[in-house]
């Protein structure tokens, strides 16, 4: 096997493009409070590998090492998340919701450890905290990414702290007790629950790995994106028209748009993108409204409620390289009714085999919508993001 190297360089502020040290522990900008973005030599990565190295490397999301922050291979807590299939949806199926023509795909993210795409960001993070010195994480969560936190700051020997809505779903609850979590309930929402753990983490010395407030869950998350190239066999047109993505703080979709440009700066793909779809709930739809409006940030969602825990996050830190992903593909954002999400996770189940959670279902849900508008045409290749599994989530009733 290649040795193994991160070509990580440092830290750059996305708003005012200030510099930091990559190799200390750091959360947000500290002149502007706003999002780190890592930065890699890339012309040493060039030099390094091709895209044919990969296939005799490691099955899981860490065969891309010289693009994710790790320096040193013995510091990975790594459950073997990424990987995840392309399921083909067959062209039957695909016309029930508007593709006539073309090929809808789900890429499977619930068969990640903890049956979520949360697997991927909270292994990086995690990962890079404990590398950097860290003990105890922390972080406010719908669910999934309590699950997931805690069960790699377990694997890796660190305490997690958790700060989680009092609904949330009850197996995610059942999971951070598992993990021996501690787990801090909150009668409000994931924006109550931030709020707590930016207390709570610097008085009692642990590092807030929320979304996007730490440089390296989008790493992780971003895998997704180098994962479309690699299945579609890298070159000008490996990647999809389409990609419909469910939005809750939007950690994925930020870290795709970062993936495909290092990988266009490598000369690995090219430089078309797909349009990329933000997708939420009418209950909470902060990105949409944002969208819709032409404003670059969202105003925060008052009285946010969706079935779609994930999705119901009223205020997101990176409001601005969500909305500038989707204008920049030339994508669009939908937000669709709770019936219609409900509706679709027994469609997905009949028609795809898929159970699917509830802000998966959404992006189902959505295609309708996105064919009668005209941004679909019906011909188009289309990867909706599956990023969870159903069965942790109470029954789907139409």
């Amino acid at each position: 096997m290649a040795q193994w190297r991160s070509y990580l360089s440092h830290l750059e502020c996305t708003a005012c493009g200030l510099h930091h040290d990559a190799d200390q522990l750091q959360t947000v900008c500290t002149a502007c409070g706003k999002v780190l973005f890592a930065r890699y030599d890339l012309d040493g990565v060039r030099q390094a590998v091709q895209p044919s190295n990969f296939a005799c490397r490691r099955w899981d999301m860490w065969r891309y090492w010289e693009l994710l922050p790790v320096r040193d291979p013995a510091n990975v807590i790594s459950l073997g998340e990424g990987l995840t299939p392309l399921v083909h949806v067959r062209r039957e199926a695909a016309a029930v919701v508007g593709l006539e023509r073309g090929q809808l795909e789900l890429k499977d993210e619930g068969q990640n450890p903890t049956a979520s795409f949360k697997a991927r960001g909270l292994a990086a993070a995690v990962s890079r905290a404990k590398e950097l010195g860290a003990r105890s994480i922390a972080l406010p969560t719908a669910g999934n990414a309590g699950s997931a936190a805690a069960a790699y700051a377990a694997a890796g020997g660190l305490a997690s702290h958790l700060a989680m809505p009092r609904d949330v779903p009850e197996l995610n609850r059942v999971e951070a007790d598992v993990y021996a979590a501690e787990v801090t309930l909150v009668d409000g929402l994931i924006s109550d629950a931030g709020r707590l753990i930016r207390e709570m983490a610097p008085r009692n010395g642990w590092f807030d790995v929320s979304t996007l407030r730490e440089p390296y869950r989008q790493e992780g998350k971003k895998t997704m994106g180098i994962e479309l190239a690699e299945q579609g066999g890298w070159g000008e047109t490996c990647l999809p028209d389409v990609i419909v993505y469910p939005t809750g703080g939007g950690t994925g979709i930020v870290g795709m748009r970062k993936a495909f440009d290092e990988l266009e700066a490598l000369g690995w793909i090219g430089p078309s993108r797909p349009r990329m779809v933000v997708v939420q709930s009418e209950g909470c739809a902060p990105i949409v409204r944002a969208f819709e409006r032409g404003e670059r940030f969202a105003e925060p969602w008052q009285n946010a409620q969706t079935i779609a825990a994930g999705l119901r996050v009223p205020v997101a830190i990176g409001d601005y390289l969500i909305l500038d992903a989707v204008r920049e593909t030339r994508g669009t954002a939908v937000a669709v009714t709770e019936q219609h999400i409900r509706e679709a996770q027994l469609e997905m189940g009949r028609l795809a085999g898929v159970y699917a959670a509830p802000e998966a279902a959404a992006t189902w849900a959505a295609m309708r919508t996105l064919r009668r508008s005209g941004f679909l045409s019906g011909d188009e290749r289309v990867v909706l993001f599956c990023t969870g599994m159903g069965l942790k989530y109470p029954a789907p009733v139409a």
